[in-house]
């Protein structure tokens, strides 16, 4: 499940990830989230992920899409959480993902909302 967040700075999106991705939580939240703030020059991307049980199939594939259609607009990932494989993941494939991807534990999701912002 997907629920976009509410109260942060000016021209930050921002999601919160809990249990399974369903291709629907991208489709109804996320994808028109993605568009609009491409729309208006750039994403800057929070997502914190307290816990997580998988993507269904199309989920995945939707995931897939967000990332290439706006490849140009995007500008700052910010990943929050401590699930360790996810934290891996993004430090030997951060470098793939379009604009600066930076991890932050749950800890610091105060830190992470400051950086995506800047």
């Amino acid at each position: 499940m997907i629920e976009q967040m509410s109260d942060l700075p000016t021209g930050v999106i921002g999601f919160r990830v809990t249990g399974t991705m369903h291709a629907e939580d991208y489709r109804d939240v996320v994808i028109p989230a993605v568009e609009e703030a491409a729309t208006a020059g750039e994403v800057r991307f929070l997502i914190v992920i307290p816990e997580f049980k998988g993507f269904t199939p199309g989920a995945l594939w939707q995931d897939l899409k967000v990332g290439i259609e706006h490849l140009r607009a995007w500008k700052k990932i910010a990943l929050v959480t401590d699930i360790e494989w996810m934290i891996h993941l993004e430090a030997m494939f951060g470098w793939m993902t379009p604009g600066q991807v930076k991890c932050f534990s749950m800890a610091d999701e105060r830190a992470a909302i400051e950086w995506v912002a800047a």
